[in-house]
């Protein structure tokens, strides 16, 4: 059998999240370091979007053959709900993803230092002048556009090969618009884990939003892979009619 274990699987989105924390996260802090004193600017969060869509597309094709590489739990929420994936391999995904995302937050701290919490470690936030109902409705809209591209890329009519820079793509895509609102998650694992490795390192963690973004993650992965199967749903999509059972025959011996 050419299958890999559960155990291989959850240790491949463990490291597949690790590394999307540490390489995309990371580099929220690691700008902010080497700007010092100069402002923020749209090239900077251009290259934040970069550093995420690269290491997206790198973990597709290093660990998608082995997990799927969902590295994101309103992706594998979304494939549940459409029966693409078992739900009682749900709760496992989620947790290695979980402590994927602290992992990789802890090792930009063993990277960049205390520099790195004090630089606020990258977590996702929102500022007192953002509505909590305006930062649910960004990290809705991104993460509904992350998990619809992802259905759509993986599509059995899908041109082969492509997914892993569609989704780098459009990871890089939705960051733009989202980040300046919320900073753009899009990703329960990646909002959760840096929010813990920042409380632990004893910065500031506004723990109230959580919950914004969590609900407005998960639920648009649901209604994104929901929407994406309906639009795309043919008849060869549709299970095959199950067939009468034949009836029993006694033969006399």
């Amino acid at each position: 059998m050419d299958e890999p274990s559960l155990i291989q699987k959850l240790a491949a989105e463990a490291f597949g999240t690790a590394f999307l924390v540490f390489v995309g996260v990371g580099s929220v802090p690691a700008t902010i370091i080497v700007n010092g004193d100069a402002p923020f600017t749209m090239a900077d969060l251009g290259m934040i979007s970069f550093a995420f869509a690269t290491v997206v597309v790198a973990t597709i094709y290093a660990l998608g053959h082995i997990s799927g590489n969902h590295i994101n739990p309103a992706v594998t929420l979304g494939l549940a709900v459409t029966g693409q994936f078992p739900w009682s391999r749900v709760p496992a995904y989620i947790g290695a993803q979980a402590l994927g995302a602290i992992a990789g937050a802890a090792a930009i701290i063993g990277v960049l230092g205390t520099a790195a919490r004090d630089a606020g470690l990258g977590i996702a936030t929102y500022t007192a002048d953002i509505s909590a109902v305006q930062a649910f409705f960004a990290e809705f809209v991104g993460t509904f556009i992350l998990v619809f591209t992802v259905f759509g890329v993986i599509h059995r009519k899908a041109t082969a090969g492509f997914a892993g820079v569609a989704i780098g793509l459009v990871v890089f895509a939705a960051i733009i618009p989202v980040a300046p609102t919320t900073g753009a998650s899009i990703n329960p694992a990646r909002t959760f884990g840096p929010m813990l490795v920042q409380q632990i390192a004893g910065g500031s963690v506004s723990w109230n939003q959580l919950p914004v973004y969590l609900a407005a993650e998960f639920l648009a992965g649901a209604l994104a892979a929901l929407a994406y199967v309906a639009i795309s749903r043919t008849r060869a999509d549709a299970p095959p009619a199950t067939a009468p059972a034949p009836a029993q025959t006694t033969t006399a011996a």
